[in-house]
């Protein structure tokens, strides 16, 4: 069942759990998340970025939830990066759509965001935001102290944009990180006394573990996890090529591959508490 996405993330901040939202780019990587996420009886969020066919992206995953109508999923828009981004995404049918402003000064953030969450609330669409701003991997070990997400702002954003929940910076990172990832749990905590709103994570490959875990406890109820995924499946492909497989046609690599997505991304499921929650 398609759903408003602020619903599945209120029950996890409220039972505390963590809902993986798996970056998808085709019908493939839609059907693997599906297939995990009805294996373990597990809600889930398909995060779709704006450079890809959206229209066909919403199409697919209509399909499959029209297939598993028990299933909670929600279709988000990740990174949108204009009004006109989010609303084309929201005419397509998608759930949920992130306005990702973070670059833009406190004020500028603000703004932008209302309009977007008075255009998606007007139809029953939930709106995530960046407070914050959550930087590339690559870059991790240069002093990002300035991008992290303050607790007295957040207070002011949230009662300002009423949005439905916040993406916050904390020592995560898109991507692989370059050094050891260390998430500013007491960071966290002041942020998640202060806003009743669930909080998200993004940038939640290769954080390790015991960090999400940590994160989820401490109010996170959103993770965004797309890296992981990825390699995960073109390791299945290479053991399998470069094995006593090595002669499998085509059709044999591409489920291989996405087997091992989907195999990634149940441990994740598990990992945070999300199976078995319908």
């Amino acid at each position: 069942m398609l759903i408003n996405m602020g619903i599945i993330l209120r029950e996890a901040k409220r039972e505390r759990f963590g809902v993986i939202a798996p970056s998808t780019f085709d019908g493939e990587s839609i059907r693997a998340c599906f297939d995990a996420a009805v294996e373990l009886r597990a809600p889930i969020i398909i995060n779709a970025g704006g450079s890809l066919d959206m229209g066909f992206i919403a199409d697919v995953v209509k399909f499959f939830s029209n297939k598993f109508t028990e299933l909670p999923v929600a279709l988000n828009l990740d990174h949108g990066k204009s009004f006109e981004a989010a609303a084309n995404a929201i005419r397509l049918g998608f759930t949920s759509v992130m306005i990702d402003y973070s670059t833009l000064n406190f004020e500028e953030n603000v703004r932008g965001t209302c309009e977007v969450v008075r255009m998606a609330h007007a139809v029953g669409v939930s709106v995530e935001a960046e407070l914050g701003h959550v930087g590339r991997g690559e870059d991790y070990e240069t002093d990002r102290s300035s991008y992290l997400t303050r607790a007295e702002e957040v207070v002011e954003f949230v009662k300002r944009t009423d949005v439905d929940c916040l993406a916050i910076a904390i020592g995560n990172a898109h991507g692989h990180y370059v050094g050891k990832p260390e998430l500013d749990i007491e960071r966290l905590k002041s942020i998640n006394s202060v806003t009743s709103i669930p909080l998200v994570l993004h940038g939640g490959s290769s954080t390790g573990d015991k960090n999400l875990k940590d994160a989820v406890a401490n109010g996170i109820a959103k993770i965004n996890i797309g890296t992981d995924l990825s390699v995960a499946g073109a390791n299945a492909i290479r053991d399998k090529v470069n094995g006593a497989d090595s002669t499998a046609k085509l059709r044999e690599v591409i489920i291989t591959g996405f087997e091992g997505y989907k195999n990634e991304l149940k441990r994740y499921l598990r990992l945070l508490g999300s199976a078995n929650r319908w």
